[in-house]
């Protein structure tokens, strides 16, 4: 079994997998979004004190499975430097504790892996990548090479989501709320741009958007003197927004892509709304589109799990006294390292 660790930003999660079946045995997920709601967004330094409690509490429950343990997978980039860093030290104490190797995984790889917990990967595979720090389009050709076809130039679509929803004095996390909003509303009331919609890039913008919704809720009095009504309609329209920039540069890449199968990862693949959209799009250009169970959607250990049942059978290890966090930027020609 693997024992596997999660602590890139406000969610303390280990799971337990067989090696094996695949089969995960044990997962446990704290989430801290009730700590951090009254701040509108996460607040590193609070996540990393509450990480330091959650963590060894869930660790308790796992003792059982200890005998059987071949290795201990954790998080290492992107993310948080101090709530990484829970993660690690945990990780690195059982490894040596244990004498079990030690296996990085790369949280975004993790996201992709989601999609086959408990079950053999399908690649090579195209997905986009729609979380609260990223979004990108993946080209996954084998666990061993995966390109980035398009990033974000600025906020990525959790990020724009959990802004808006703070904007309209909604709470957080933003995604849940906006979408849920957005059901009783009227989303051709306010006449949102759809980002880059004149540019030839194959990239992502939220930055204006966001902005524009910055100026309707000024427009209606701030966040106090909005109706529900109003909260409900921008909602739908800045729902709706995204969903148009994310289907126009996808379409781009559609066309040019001969891999059949699409997947869509990340927190903010949950939205049943942006997953609507893309089945239509697949139904569209000949492909099938797989989304991982909503339970492992958002920051989980199950996914760094499976992922790290593929770099166990490479033997992709890492000396306990090695790792560390790794800088975001760590990118080189589009790949996904």
């Amino acid at each position: 079994m693997i024992l596997s660790i999660e602590s890139s930003c406000d969610d303390s999660s280990i799971a337990i997998t067989e090696i094996a079946t695949k089969k995960v045995l044990y997962h446990k997920k704290i989430s801290q979004e009730a700590q951090h709601s009254c701040y509108g967004g996460v607040v590193p330094e609070l996540a990393s004190r509450l990480h330091a409690v959650a963590l060894p509490e869930i660790l308790k429950e796992t003792q059982p499975y200890f005998e059987k343990l071949k290795a201990i997978a954790v998080t290492n980039q992107p993310g948080l430097g101090v709530t990484l860093l829970e993660g690690i030290a945990m990780a690195k104490t059982l490894s040596t504790l244990l004498e079990l190797p030690l296996i990085p995984v790369h949280h975004l790889k993790g996201h992709i892996y989601s999609l086959f917990i408990e079950k053999e990967a399908t690649l090579p595979l195209l997905v986009l990548l729609i979380s609260g720090g990223h979004t990108q389009v993946i080209r996954v050709e084998s666990f061993e090479h995966m390109e980035i076809l398009a990033t974000s130039m600025d906020d990525s679509v959790g990020e724009s989501f959990d802004k808006c929803a703070k904007m309209m004095g909604l709470g957080y996390p933003g995604g849940p709320l906006i979408e849920a909003l957005a059901l009783k509303g009227d989303e051709n009331r306010f006449d949102l741009p759809v980002p880059l919609r004149n540019s030839p890039l194959i990239a992502f913008s939220l930055s204006g958007l966001k902005n524009a919704v910055r100026l309707h809720i000024e427009e209606l009095g701030g966040s106090e003197g909005m109706s529900e009504q109003d909260r409900a309609d921008l909602s739908a329209s800045f729902q709706k927004a995204v969903k148009l920039h994310l289907l126009q540069k996808s379409k781009k890449i559609f066309a040019k892509e001969k891999i059949r199968d699409f997947a869509i990862v990340g927190g903010a693949s949950a939205n049943k709304y942006i997953r609507s959209a893309y089945q239509d799009l697949c139904d569209e250009f000949g492909k099938t589109m797989h989304v991982a169970p909503l339970e492992y959607c958002a920051d989980n250990a199950a996914m760094i799990g499976r992922y790290a049942l593929e770099a166990y059978k490479r033997n992709l290890f890492i000396d306990p006294n090695e790792i560390d966090i790794v800088s975001n930027k760590k990118q080189q020609n589009g790949m996904l390292l």
